[in-house]
């Protein structure tokens, strides 16, 4: 048990460590932050002067390995755009990430799971048919149109709800509606796919002819081993909280982590998009170490392959 876990951590370790190395490359091969946050315009001896205060113009390799002492010491670099740290920055945001994505994924929780489980149940019905359109519908549409359909209906058609903005609770209701159906939709097609597979088991069937009634097979024999191939699902959804809500924050104007990585993307603010990328893969690794843990723990056929 313990060389499972032991195993997956270094493997955590590594991921995170590939994550900022191919950051800080790509962002650096990607544009001139000099060019985008001063002007095209600026004079030449400007923008040295820009470039040899923030190490820019010192080799790629050279600023590599500063970038790494840093890290080591705990300095994640600051802002180019306003000189203040950047993970401070970061961090102020995340509240107002989670505001939205934590509703969201329990609202994910609370309607694709049950929803999947009647479609199992019911199969080849209407019902059945009804959830999987649904559900298809759900998955395939993109989150900023169903945000910009949810916002002409809700906000300029019916005037019910705003637009924009984080001033109110009103406010959070449409944003939130719109991250958690595409994966509601997902978690839906994946639980109805494992109750299925389940429900034709040779111990299903066994149960059932010992006089079991069906309601208790279900509660008692399918759900249980369907839910381990969904942990996979939803440990992917927790670790996307903060990143899923990328677009939709752009949508609705919510100054969350997302809209930051977005404008700070656009701006090649580099220490600022490392930091959202080192939280974005930290969160992810660690949704994963807990899915695997929960694997381990759950069957253990996971911890002796």
């Amino acid at each position: 048990m313990l060389n499972y876990f032991v195993t997956r951590l270094g493997r955590a370790g590594f991921t995170l460590f590939l994550i900022l190395t191919f950051s800080f490359f790509i962002l650096r091969m990607t544009g001139d932050p000099a060019i985008l946050i001063m002007s095209p315009d600026a004079p030449p001896e400007a923008l040295d002067a820009f470039r040899k205060s923030w190490g820019l113009d010192a080799p790629l390799w050279d600023q590599y390995l500063g970038f790494l002492g840093n890290l080591l010491q705990g300095n994640f670099g600051y802002s180019m755009r306003d000189k203040s740290p950047a993970m401070e920055l970061v961090i102020s945001r995340i509240p107002a990430t989670l505001t939205l994505a934590i509703p969201a994924f329990f609202l994910k929780l609370i309607i694709g799971i049950p929803a999947g489980v009647m479609a199992a149940l019911y199969r080849n019905s209407w019902i059945d048919r009804a959830l999987i359109s649904l559900s298809i519908a759900g998955h395939t549409v993109p989150s900023f149109v169903l945000g910009l359909v949810l916002v002409l209906i809700f906000s300029v058609s019916l005037g019910w709800l705003p637009s924009g903005g984080d001033s109110s609770f009103k406010h959070i209701i449409l944003p939130v509606v719109t991250l958690s159906f595409g994966g509601a939709a997902v978690l839906a097609r994946f639980t109805r796919s494992a109750m299925l597979e389940v429900m034709g088991q040779p111990y299903i069937r066994t149960a059932s002819a010992k006089g079991l009634k069906w309601r208790l097979v279900v509660k008692h024999h399918a759900m249980p081993n369907a839910a381990i191939p969904t942990l996979t699902v939803i440990g992917f959804m927790v670790g996307s909280l903060i990143a899923g809500a990328v677009v939709v924050e752009s949508v609705f104007s919510w100054p969350g982590v997302g809209r930051l990585l977005v404008t700070s993307v656009a701006n090649r603010d580099l220490a600022v998009v490392q930091c959202l990328l080192l939280l974005v893969g930290t969160t992810m690794v660690c949704s994963n170490l807990l899915v695997d843990a929960l694997y381990g723990w759950v069957d253990p056929r996971v911890r002796k392959s």
